[in-house]
């Protein structure tokens, strides 16, 4: 494929700013990089929290991680994805949404490459840093050395695939931290994107029974075609915590998961778990998220708390392989559920940020 001398970008000057569309150059893929033609980006909520301002991102910038799109060109030393299987120009793929500056510490002894120091994430630089087009708020993006990527099989759909990089890679994280087991009762603090696949992934994992707490009347109303048995309102949290009482005999939750950012919905995470339960973070990605808790309680009930931050390569295979496996039982495409153009950009991050739905997609 030619490659064009240039490819636009939406770019945000500051935070809440409009965006703006420009132009900025395109060069054949360096040694390690991977030139891709974008086809869809879709909006996480740690986009929006970047864009609002709640948590630190370079300006002027270019935001969007989770991307799916077509290969343009192949750097030298590129011929196959993490399972090994070869690319070519036109294959369609995922990547990870990190890469990381080389071996270190956190690969070779900690088995932590997603925390490894110097790690960077696609749609969290500046536009201004080489080689500008790392966001997939844009039409063209370079996969950057030590990305992981996956080519993604013909019969996965566009909406299907665009969040396994991170939406569906994050849950399988949080679900693996979790350990949940066989026969197991699961609460899932918000039920976004994440908290579906979550609830998803929990009964593929054999829990029992799921718990949907999510304030968005919407979202409870779709729950139960993911996996949720139970969707309700935490706003009155006694009332909720009864019925989870009563519902996962004979004390309380296995596992409690948090994955609608909110620090303030802990206190009732913990005291929804039994004794011995574990508790998952995974939403509460803002900087100072505080919260007062009794930590008495992590003590006395012999409890577990697990954060999940960015997740490690190899849920990225388990991801793309539990969307294929399980295509056909929920209806995965459904989540992906507004589409917009790059000159569209405001009204995306307007209808993502409002919750007019729940995950919107850009398609330069």
């Amino acid at each position: 494929m030619l490659i064009p001398a240039t490819g636009r970008l939406a770019i945000y000057d500051e935070p809440n700013a409009p965006f703006r569309i420009d132009a900025y150059p395109l060069r054949a893929p360096e040694p390690g990089e991977v030139l891709v033609r974008i086809r869809m980006s879709t909006i996480c909520r740690s986009d929006i929290h970047s864009y609002q301002g709640h948590r630190p991102n370079p300006c002027p910038g270019v935001l969007g991680h989770e991307i799916i799109g077509n290969i343009v060109a192949l750097g030298e030393g590129v011929a196959q994805d993490m399972r090994g299987d070869p690319l070519s120009p036109g294959d369609r793929i995922t990547w990870s949404e990190y890469f990381i500056p080389g071996r270190n510490y956190f690969t070779e002894v900690l088995d932590l490459p997603q925390k490894s120091r110097g790690v960077d994430k696609y749609g969290h630089m500046a536009v201004d840093s080489g080689p500008h087009h790392h966001g997939g708020f844009g039409e063209y993006c370079y996969i950057l050395p030590q990305s992981w990527i996956l080519r993604l099989p013909d019969e996965l759909s566009d909406e299907e695939a665009t969040p396994i990089n991170c939406g569906v890679a994050t849950m399988i994280a949080v679900t693996e931290a979790a350990n949940i087991r066989m026969g197991q009762t699961v609460v899932i603090q918000g039920l976004g994107l994440l908290g579906l696949f979550g609830a998803a992934i929990a009964k593929a994992r054999g829990a029992s029974t799921v718990i949907g707490l999510d304030t968005v009347a919407e979202r409870r109303e779709r729950a139960d075609r993911f996996g949720v048995d139970l969707a309700l309102d935490p706003s009155a949290a006694g009332d909720v915590l009864r019925k989870v009482r009563e519902i996962c005999r004979p004390e309380g939750a296995d596992v409690v998961i948090e994955v609608c950012g909110n620090p303030g919905v802990i206190p009732l995470g913990i005291e929804m778990l039994r004794v011995g339960g574990t508790y998952v973070l995974g939403g509460v990605v803002n900087p100072n998220a505080m919260v007062t808790l009794d930590a008495n309680q992590l003590l006395r009930k012999l409890l577990t708390l697990r954060g999940v931050h960015n997740y490690h390569p190899r849920n990225l295979v388990e991801a793309l392989d539990f969307v294929v496996t399980n295509r056909n039982r929920y209806p995965f495409h459904e989540l992906v559920d507004g589409k917009y153009s790059l000159d569209r950009v405001d009204d995306a991050m307007a209808d993502a940020a409002a919750r007019r739905v729940l995950r919107a997609a850009i398609v330069p």
